[in-house]
């Protein structure tokens, strides 16, 4: 598929997508980019049933333009009591610093994969996109969503990953760089000298799969947008440039730290979540690592990390945040995302 066939694929009038980005971002972004004519994306991982079909009856009554959908394909581990513990006591400094009570924990964290009841609440909706982080969903409910006529995308971050997705039938392939904020989507591997560079790796996947590729990490403008469709993608996925947008939930606090120098250090963390996480380092990050050991598997290290940000916060301090950011925050304006998007768009 040619450069030109990104409306082919994702129904828009410009080869621009939104990332989605958990935390950061409501309907009011992805409709915002969808009206300018790219690929607006709403982050469902995070969403409860009620909060997910009220944020898609806002969409359809906003914009009648495509909308990506995106979730998560973790597989749920089972809560590792001891883990959990030992995290626990790792983070009581912190705790006692804060004033903290450690018995107040929640018993569960909030990222749950896609499932058979999501599936059942998005079919009267038949979206056109849906994105997927960290694999697939397993066969049945790949069929079930082809079945209503919509496109599937997921992302990989190397060759193999994205050998993997064309072979269970996806639509597009989303090529993470190693520059993407947020998440990584890996998924075969939980080795980091395995990912690599936006560069390196869409020619690698475009030259050994057929179905579209879409670029992702450090694109920050018009002139990136353009690289990354020399090198072979159909289209681009951008996130960081978007967290300054007027139509973004960006905390004041993270936005604070975007505008700063501090945002010309980002790294792969563990510790808010326990999957890698590219974001702006702070005081958590330098003080319990980066690739932790420690922090349990995802999602549950995100049960205490949440605790120790939100008292945080409330003293105006974003050392305990996880400040999701790629390493290109240059793109960041203060403007409406519809103008952002024509502007990546070269307009």
């Amino acid at each position: 598929m040619g450069n030109q066939d990104f409306k082919q694929l994702l129904g828009t009038d410009l080869p621009i997508i939104q990332a989605p980005m958990a935390g950061v971002q409501g309907s009011a972004l992805a409709v915002a980019v969808s009206e300018a004519g790219g690929l607006g994306s709403l982050p469902c991982a995070m969403l409860s049933p009620e909060q997910l079909i009220a944020e898609i009856n806002r969409i359809k009554a906003a914009t009648a333009k495509p909308v990506n959908f995106n979730f998560f394909c973790h597989e749920m581990p089972a809560f590792d009591e001891k883990k959990q513990a030992a995290w626990q006591v790792r983070l009581k400094p912190y705790f006692d610093e804060l004033d903290i009570d450690s018995d107040s924990l929640p018993a569960g964290a909030s990222r749950t994969p896609f499932n058979p009841t999501t599936a059942d609440l998005l079919e009267a909706y038949k979206p056109e996109i849906i994105s997927f982080h960290f694999g697939l969903p397993n066969k049945e409910l790949m069929a079930r969503i082809k079945g209503w006529g919509t496109k599937i995308i997921s992302t990989a971050t190397t060759l193999k990953e994205a050998l993997w997705l064309e072979a269970k039938g996806v639509d597009a392939i989303i090529a993470q760089g190693l520059e993407a904020g947020g998440h990584r989507g890996m998924f075969l591997s939980a080795d980091i000298t395995t990912q690599v560079g936006l560069a390196a790796l869409v020619p690698q996947i475009v030259s050994q799969v057929k179905v579209p590729v879409i670029a992702a990490g450090g694109l920050a403008d018009a002139k990136g947008v353009q690289a990354a469709l020399l090198l072979g993608a159909t289209a681009v996925q951008v996130g960081t440039a978007y967290l300054l947008c007027n139509e973004a939930n960006t905390s004041q606090l993270h936005r604070a730290a975007l505008k700063s120098t501090q945002a010309e250090h980002t790294a792969l963390t563990t510790i808010f979540t326990g999957k890698p996480a590219r974001g702006i380092v702070n005081r958590a990050i330098k003080e319990l690592g980066y690739i932790s050991k420690e922090a349990p598997a995802f999602p549950y290290a995100s049960i205490e990390m949440g605790k120790l940000r939100a008292a945080a916060e409330k003293n105006n301090s974003a050392e305990f945040s996880s400040l999701w950011s790629g390493q290109n925050p240059s793109g960041c304006k203060e403007i409406s995302a519809s103008e952002l998007t024509k502007q990546l768009a070269g307009f």
